[in-house]
């Protein structure tokens, strides 16, 4: 069998979904497109939904990509044409913790997340915090991952309940063929 070129990564905030696609990226040489840099401008300005989903159906037309998220307005778009979702169902300790060190760490670095954007205390400590959407879309991540899993409909979907669960998938999965010469020759 061979690899996916169409994968969607998805999961709840902080559980990886952007370091995964990275490394699938890598590992598969595919082109990957954060969705945060799809959804928000400057200044944390969101990108209207209708102009997100036109983004999104865009690259979705194409015959190979990494999308690491899906959202409400346009998450039919990349369900309809992904080869597999890959969803990290991890406990919520686990991406509670992975998300408030991400967190603390970029406000101590000051790290670009997307288009010049930053956290800053202020918005971490806000009604709006990246850690509260994670208290509050945690379940309905969740179960809409699992439902994606059951539907005999829809595309593939392998589930993770641990790093090191998808640790060892990762290390079965093929190397794109560049990337393991680019290795070979380092």
């Amino acid at each position: 069998m061979s690899a996916p070129s169409r994968i969607l990564v998805y999961g709840v905030y902080g559980a990886g979904k952007s370091t995964l696609a990275a490394r699938l990226a890598e590992r598969l040489g595919l082109p990957w497109y954060p969705v945060d840099d799809l959804l928000w401008e400057p200044g944390w300005v969101e990108v209207p939904v209708a102009r997100q989903r036109s983004r999104i159906e865009g690259i979705c037309r194409r015959d190979r990509w990494i999308l690491d998220g899906a959202y409400h307005g346009w998450r039919d778009v990349p369900l309809a044409r992904a080869e597999l979702v890959v969803g990290l169902d991890y406990p919520r300790w686990c991406s509670f913790w992975r998300l408030l060190r991400r967190t603390m760490r970029r406000l101590v670095t000051g790290e670009e997340i997307c288009n010049g954007n930053r956290e800053s205390l202020g918005s971490v400590l806000s009604r709006d915090s990246i850690l509260v959407w994670h208290l509050l879309a945690f379940g309905r991540a969740r179960r809409r991952m699992r439902a994606w899993q059951a539907d005999p409909h829809g595309p593939p979907v392998l589930l993770f309940r641990s790093p090191a669960a998808l640790d060892r998938w990762l290390a079965g999965l093929p190397r794109d063929p560049d990337q393991a010469e680019r290795e070979d020759r380092a």
